[in-house]
């Protein structure tokens, strides 16, 4: 079983990776590239399960070397798990990459991480309409402290796939 941890730049993907994996880490530069991901192992309900904190990326549409890599490593595993990592102050650009994620056909969950700089900017965000909305979990997360990272390892398993016609529609409809 693998987890793939995507989002942009700067989302705090590896500090959702050190608290899954507790650090236990091995970086490598992607074949043929200077491009270095991290990968690492985590047990959930007794499963082992390979995690990979993949390099920041905007879009499934690379347009550097870091965002292929991504893509070639999204593209290279089986039926991975796909925790999309997103800025709680930006969840709206964070959202595009989940969409193109979900119209690729993965199983996906939502971490808006840095949930406590949306609460200090006064962002409301209902968790549990935009989880209606998408049709997979979505999260909060302040990985820095830990905060809902056991929620977020409680959700591993409900990862799922999106019928991307009907989140088209519910979107068009809001």
């Amino acid at each position: 079983m693998t987890i793939l941890l995507m989002g942009h730049p700067n989302v705090g993907k590896s500090a959702v990776f050190n608290r899954l994996t507790g650090a236990n880490i091995t970086e490598s530069n992607y074949p043929g590239t200077t491009v270095d991901f991290t990968e690492g192992y985590a047990f959930i309900e007794g499963e082992e399960y390979k995690i990979i904190d993949v390099p920041g990326t905007f879009s499934t549409e690379p347009k550097d070397e870091a965002e292929k890599v991504a893509l070639d490593i999204l593209a290279e595993h089986d039926d991975p798990i796909v925790i999309v990592v997103i800025d709680s102050t930006k969840v709206e650009r964070g959202l595009y990459l989940a969409f193109e994620v979900m119209e690729r056909g993965y199983r996906v969950l939502i971490d808006l991480n840095m949930w406590d700089d949306a609460e200090k900017h006064d962002l409301e965000i209902d968790v549990c309409q935009l989880e209606k909305i998408l049709g997979v979990p979505v999260v909060p997360t302040v990985a820095i402290s830990g905060k809902g990272i056991s929620t977020l390892v409680e959700n591993v398993p409900s990862a799922s796939r999106t019928d991307i016609g009907e989140l088209r529609e519910k979107i068009t409809n809001l």
